[in-house]
């Protein structure tokens, strides 16, 4: 199982790049959130990957963070989702995007995707609901390809990654806490989700607090 490539761009298409490691070609297909993020023809990149084995196929499928790979995962397990239909969900709301709308049950969210109709958005949320309080605890520092690449004989241009996207680290003390007061899983992500949406710099204790209030009986 091929579980991370790192190597020099040497061509892309429009669904997938061509990474050369060492004089050897390998074909990651990607989402177009992935294929805008990849560095130009002749530079470093890496990726982690997925690999889809069948008697007649051998496909790669490539993710710049573990989050985003962990989806790929849950969501090709769900009937009625392939690899292609996974990454147009991923190119569309993005790793983030998919946890958010997972946890609050959003599936108009997920059916935004080409390809994916109402029905198996539907499906999707309520297969993974349950998933995403694990998927949403992922820090940053575990979750994003580093620069660790493999040089080739004539090295490239050194360049500068963009940093990850800013996680917030009280979320998953939240979402322990929450476990610990009696909320199902779904439920505290869902909450946590909208509290980070609404003011991403929530510390623990001012994320818990809002999270029990969105979570209090409507009355």
């Amino acid at each position: 199982m091929i579980g991370k490539i790192s190597g020099i761009v040497d061509y892309k298409g429009l669904d997938h790049v061509l990474i050369d490691v060492r004089g050897v070609g390998y074909v990651v297909y990607c989402s177009d959130r992935v294929m805008a993020a990849l560095p130009p023809i002749g530079e470093a990149t890496a990726l982690y990957t997925d690999m889809l084995v069948r008697e007649d196929l051998l496909q790669l499928f490539g993710f710049t963070t573990l989050v985003e790979k962990e989806w790929h995962r849950l969501l090709t397990g769900v009937q009625g989702i392939g690899p292609k239909a996974s990454l147009a969900i991923l190119g569309t709301l993005g790793p983030e995007g998919v946890s958010r709308a997972i946890a609050l049950g959003d599936w108009s969210a997920i059916a935004k995707a080409k390809g994916v109709g109402p029905k198996t958005a539907q499906r999707v949320t309520m297969e993974l609901k349950n998933k995403a309080p694990t998927v949403m605890a992922m820090t940053g520092a575990e979750a994003t390809v580093n620069d660790n690449v493999i040089e080739p004989d004539t090295p490239a241009k050194p360049r500068k990654r963009a940093a990850p996207p800013k996680q917030s680290a009280a979320q998953p003390e939240a979402l322990s806490a929450l476990a610990n007061l009696g909320y199902q899983p779904s439920e505290a992500a869902g909450a946590v989700a909208q509290a980070l949406a609404d003011d991403p710099d929530l510390d623990t204790g001012a994320l818990i607090k809002t999270a029990l209030k969105l979570l209090a009986p409507k009355g």
